[in-house]
């Protein structure tokens, strides 16, 4: 064990955590397995590994991003950079919606199952918020009290916050000088953080994937087998044809590279359901394994764990297909761009913590008047959904880092295709 990588200690604890937590749920509940076990050791290895990550992720996300913007001293490469990012971000959550419908249209994830099995192992869910509005995320853009938008964790107040102040350090010029040190400084100690804490993966991956299949296992997946093989294409298909076809044929980059080098981000993804959790790896490995400069990397990956959720939109268009479906409804080529619009839209407004997709899922089925009910049907499955949709997610996010380093002239390729 001790010659292995954590990489690969990581992968080890990720299948091992899936198959002790596949055992447990077939053993019956007692008091051995639930309080000392799951409530007890697996609760504190698994939480506590994931409050270690997410305790660093505001700092992180604030120090980054003044230092990215800061750094480019260029006020034209900065709105150059801006604006890069927001396109390819928005085009590839249009592209992933699209992608969706197609797939779910293609396959029919609903037609032929039994509403009436669904409802028989629906579980207890907690009511969803409806009334979630674009206005609403802009303006919780602009925070009023800074110091609450910390404590709140409200990252696009704290990205537009830092993006503000990097800006004002950009124009004063030689006297802002020492404090771009201090925050160049304060970001290489935030990242040796995360070399430390990422130590503990191993056991907080094994943790949390235990306690996942323990509560799930597969009785949850077995009458919803076809909608969740949908959306496992749908999310194959982005990355592997959209994602992949960017790099090939956009950035003349290796896309079997990518793939290995993201392995150590796709675990903490699939453990923790969280783009904002896999943040601090994201920022460590884009520079150590792919090359892409810190004054690029600092500012587009956390702008990309706060606005790219390109799984969650394919989630989003596969799960419209199949509750039209399960509830015989037709939906017009009007509905199908409604469906679009609203959910690049829902995924601006999408934080990066588990769960949040199924939040934003109301403003699209209600964009199209498809009964919110249809919710609770795909919610037994949606925790091992969102594992994988997470992964798609961070993938575009530096993707998109990657590429627009090229285009800026701030990717190291011999960093990128150095083998591992």
């Amino acid at each position: 064990m001790k010659k292995l990588s954590l990489t690969s200690k990581t992968l080890l604890a990720l299948f091992l955590g899936a198959v002790f937590g596949i055992m447990l749920s077939h053993v019956p509940e007692n008091w051995f397995t639930q309080t000392i076990l799951l409530n007890g050791l697996l609760k504190l290895l698994g939480t506590g590994f994931l409050n270690a990550i997410k305790l660093i992720v505001v700092p992180l996300v604030f120090i980054s991003i003044v230092y990215a913007t800061a750094s480019l001293d260029d006020l034209k490469k900065i709105g150059r950079i801006g604006g890069k990012t927001f396109f390819f971000y928005t085009l590839t959550t249009a592209l992933a919606i699209i992608l969706a419908l197609l797939v779910g249209g293609l396959l029919k994830p609903g037609v032929g199952v039994d509403l009436a099995l669904l409802q028989a192992n629906e579980l207890t869910t907690t009511p969803v918020a409806t009334d979630v509005h674009f206005v609403d995320t802009l303006l919780n853009m602009i925070p009023t009290n800074i110091f609450t938008a910390f404590v709140e964790g409200n990252i696009l107040g704290i990205i537009f916050f830092a993006i503000l102040l990097g800006l004002s350090m950009t124009m004063v010029g030689e006297k802002a000088k020492p404090l771009i040190v201090l925050f160049e400084s304060a970001n290489e100690v935030l990242l040796k953080l995360v070399q430390i804490i990422m130590c503990f993966a191993p056991y907080g991956v094994f943790a949390l994937l235990s306690t996942t299949f323990a509560n799930f296992g597969f009785s949850a997946l077995m009458p919803l087998i076809k909608y969740v093989v949908t959306v496992v294409i749908g999310l194959g298909l982005q990355l592997l044809v959209v994602y992949m076809g960017m790099l090939l044929f956009i950035g003349k980059l290796r896309p079997s590279l990518f793939l290995k080098k993201f392995a150590p981000i796709f675990n903490i993804c699939l453990s923790t359901a969280s783009s904002s959790a896999a943040l601090p790896l994201a920022l460590e490995h884009s520079e150590t394994s792919f090359g892409v400069s810190k004054r690029v990397s600092s500012f587009t990956l956390p702008l990309g764990s706060t606005i790219n959720m390109d799984g969650t939109a394919i989630m989003q268009g596969i799960s419209v297909m199949f509750i039209a479906q399960i509830y015989g409804i037709s939906l017009g080529f009007n509905d199908y761009i409604m469906v679009i619009l609203s959910a690049v839209l829902a995924s601006i407004g999408t934080a990066g913590v588990p769960g949040v997709g199924m939040v934003m899922l109301t403003m699209v089925l209600a964009s199209v008047n498809l009964p919110l009910e249809g919710i609770a049907l795909i919610m037994g499955v949606d925790r091992i959904i969102d594992m994988l949709r997470t992964a798609i997610n961070v993938a575009g996010d530096n993707v998109c880092t990657i590429l627009i380093a090229k285009s800026e002239n701030e990717l190291d390729e011999k960093v990128y295709n150095k083998q591992i």
